[in-house]
């Protein structure tokens, strides 16, 4: 129970440490990046808006990398955190450079670029949420099942039906032959001369 009872006081100090960190970081961040809007020649009512729209970019990009971790369109606000890091870093070194004058005539444009093109980020990224979102509750198709050609012959049953038993017909029962008795052989098969007839009174 003790190592349980640590480890949960363990989580809840970094998480208390995560939000302090992160409550400081945006403040000074955000004072920095006013004070950068201002030597940009923003006017001061409006230059508080500048670094809500770089830390509400990151703020998107985290949100939606952490969303889609398993989508393809997770480069995209992966790349986006990275180039909202990198501008958010910039301005704040810039600032520290720049010493309270007024920033050079690019510099001033490329701030004053950062706002529209945040707009367009920020909306191809609401965008890119819908439509995951669309895709993630769409009804997924069952693939049609492959049919594989196959080289052995296929046998297919086939019912075959009983035939009808057929009444045997009658047979007509068979009489013995009776044995046939061969001629005798005594008797000659010509007459003989006494039963021939006579040759008396025939012309010599």
């Amino acid at each position: 129970m003790s190592t349980h009872k640590g480890m949960l006081a363990a989580r809840v100090f970094a998480v208390l440490v995560i939000v302090g960190v992160g409550a400081a970081a945006f403040r000074l961040s955000f004072t920095t990046l006013r004070d950068l809007a201002k030597l940009a020649h923003i006017p001061a009512s409006d230059a508080w808006l500048f670094p809500l729209i770089i830390d509400g970019t990151i703020v998107q990009a985290t949100a939606g990398a952490l969303v889609l971790a398993k989508s393809p369109e997770r480069k995209f606000f992966t790349r986006v955190l990275a180039v909202g890091a990198l501008v958010s870093v910039a301005g704040n070194s810039i600032h520290a450079v720049a010493g309270g004058n007024p920033l050079p005539a690019w510099l001033c444009a490329v701030v004053a670029a950062i706002a529209p093109i945040s707009l367009l980020v920020d909306t191809h990224g609401l965008a890119v949420l819908f439509r995951a979102a669309q895709r993630s509750l769409a009804p997924a198709v069952a693939p049609e099942p492959v049919i594989e050609e196959s080289s052995e012959p296929v046998y297919q049953a086939v019912a075959v039906e009983p035939m009808a038993e057929s009444t045997p017909e009658p047979v007509a029962p068979v009489r013995e032959a009776l044995p046939v008795r061969p001629a005798s052989r005594s008797r000659a098969p010509w007459p003989l001369q006494s039963e021939m007839l006579p040759l008396e009174g025939l012309p010599a």
